[in-house]
């Protein structure tokens, strides 16, 4: 069947009668069911990618994709009767590296992420679609494709509108992006999500082994399970946001499901290959100037011979004349490769740092340098995060990969930090050099805070000297609305009941005992340090007093500045 390289457009009549027999030959098959048929958006109902107020791009940037879907079974065709794809198909054959590859990301996945369950069938049909197996498997001995697999330019005009990300440095293109690779990511999705899937320590997406680990990767992301319908499609949907790329996508998986086979890299046709003149009508040679065109002769009517004498003397034809010579055009010199770049700076201000599980306010930052200190401009920089407090860049990576731009700078993607205080270690290294340069940017992930306290306890806060108040102060912290695990909290006894009175401990009245064997004379205490529970609630100890009576606070303070003050009652006794 040839392939059909197109964009989620109306099919035609033959098409809309393939897809209708495909779906239900897939709902008959106990598959993931695919969408209901909706109407594939049009270029005008969707959103433009990068628009403000708009979401991110999908993985491709909704670039066009091949449309042909795999054969269908029915009477007359002598296939089989299980209605499985008839082994040794050509539909149904993979290229050898392209299957490996869809193979070792699924295994890798089934290790790093369990839960996601992706299969290797779903790869190969994001594959088959996107890029046709890699162009039927032309890739080098690394797994690499000769030449950059290019999606259109995304400018706006049919497709999403992009602005360029990488400086040119995927996609050769310093305006827009372009998907780029086998499993056609735009730059910015790749520099998230890219992975070094064959070991050598790069991230190429043109490599189909670091291609197919990246797309499983984005697939499983968000904790999903790809073998619930919902987790699926959602899935398949953030790759290319098109209803006809969801059944399209889903028509292969269920295919391969069925049965693949492997088959020699190269040996299948590449996909969308243009065949004959398209039904137009060749153009003339161009014919040079001077050239005399060639008179047609009647068929059928030989020359008549020339006679003596009968007016009819043939005369010498003259020589075809010759153009003069024209002046060649002026040679353009090949482009100078600017120098490469040596060095690295740090454009901190040493502020990389934030609370625990929140979002770093400045992201690492760094400027590429060549010899004569100018900016290198399309220099390759690793981020990679180090240190046990579990900090990660956005989207879950602790290494990405950034290109600079014409200023030199690599911006590394921003910092959410993990749960656990500590020191962290950011480090850049430019790579593409013979010596290493690695530059080491250091961070801190601080105690986590509070900005709210609420009282979520009734107690009564009066009681007779020389008792116990009854219940217990309980308390919730919350950061943004949201509970506050893990913040420390200082409670204190202090004396009076006007803050003018001091803000330092009571030597005297209402106490709390600390844990211990001794005698609890020797463990009374008037200030205590406490931590919230992983629900952001707090909960005091008892509270006993003495034999002074008066008035009292019970001042509640969290790390992030969160306060809450409490007046204690003591009175004589009955």
């Amino acid at each position: 069947m040839a392939a059909l390289f197109g964009r989620r457009m109306r099919q035609g009549a033959a098409s809309t009668a393939v897809a209708a027999a495909a779906m239900a030959a897939l709902s008959a098959s106990g598959a993931p069911s695919a969408v209901g048929e909706q109407p594939a958006a049009s270029a005008a109902e969707r959103p433009s990618a990068g628009a403000s107020g708009q979401e991110d791009p999908s993985v491709t940037g909704d670039s066009p994709y091949h449309t042909d879907l795999p054969p269908l079974k029915g009477p007359g065709r002598n296939d089989p009767p299980d209605e499985t794809p008839a082994t040794g198909s050509a539909e149904s054959g993979i290229p050898a590296t392209v299957l490996d590859a869809y193979r070792k990301a699924e295994a890798s996945l089934a290790a790093s992420n369990p839960r996601c369950r992706v299969p290797w069938e779903l790869l190969a049909a994001i594959g088959k679609v996107e890029s046709g197996h890699a162009r039927g498997g032309r890739l080098d001995t690394n797994g690499t494709t000769p030449s950059p697999i290019l999606g259109p330019v995304l400018n706006g005009v049919g497709f999403a509108n992009i602005s360029d990300t990488d400086g040119g440095a995927y996609d050769g293109d310093t305006l827009h992006d372009r998907a780029v690779g086998p499993m056609q990511f735009i730059p910015q999705t790749w520099e998230s999500w890219g992975r070094d899937g064959n070991g050598d320590g790069r991230r190429d997406p043109n490599n189909i082994y670091d291609a197919a680990l990246a797309a499983g990767s984005y697939l499983c992301a968000h904790d999903r399970d790809l073998t619930v319908e919902r987790d699926l499609h959602q899935a398949i949907l953030g790759y290319n946001r098109s209803q006809e790329y969801l059944r399209t996508v889903l028509h292969w998986y269920d295919y391969y499901r069925k049965g693949a086979h492997e088959v020699p890299d190269g040996s299948q046709p590449a996909p969308g290959a243009p065949t004959g003149t398209g039904g137009k009508t060749p153009s003339p040679a161009p014919v040079r100037p001077g050239t005399p065109s060639p008179s047609p002769t009647k068929p059928g009517k030989p020359d008549k011979p020339s006679k003596p004498g009968d007016g009819s003397s043939s005369k010498p034809t003259p020589p075809p004349t010759t153009p003069p010579p024209t002046t060649p055009p002026p040679t353009t010199p090949p482009p100078t490769t600017p120098a490469p770049a040596t060095r690295l700076v740090d454009l901190g201000d040493g502020a990389l740092s934030a609370p625990a599980r929140e979002r770093f306010a400045e992201r690492p930052a760094v400027r590429a340098e060549r010899a004569d200190k100018k900016p290198a401009a399309q220099a390759k920089v690793r981020f990679t995060l180090t240190g046990e407090t579990g900090t990660t860049f956005e989207g879950g990576a602790t290494t990405v990969t950034v290109t600079t731009k014409a200023d030199g700078v690599a911006k590394a993607p921003a910092l959410l930090a993990g749960g656990k205080p500590g020191a962290l270690t950011v480090k850049a290294t430019l790579l593409g050099t013979t010596e290493p340069v690695t530059l080491g940017l250091r961070g801190e992930v601080t105690a986590p805070r509070a900005d709210k306290l609420v009282r979520t306890d009734e107690t009564e806060l009066t009681c007779e000297a020389g008792a116990t108040f009854e219940g217990r102060v309980a308390l919730t912290a919350t950061r943004d609305g949201q509970a506050a695990p893990g913040v420390a909290a200082t409670a204190t006894v202090l004396a009076g009941a006007d803050p003018a009175d001091g803000e330092k401990a009571a030597d005297q009245g209402p106490y709390f005992l600390t844990p211990g064997d001794e005698p609890a004379e020797d463990r009374r205490t008037r200030e205590l340090t406490l931590t919230t529970d992983a629900k952001g609630n707090l909960l005091l100890p008892e509270l006993h007093t003495d034999d002074t009576t008066g008035t009292f606070r019970l001042r509640v303070e969290t790390t992030g500045g969160a306060v809450m003050v409490l007046e204690l009652k003591v009175t004589d006794p009955t």
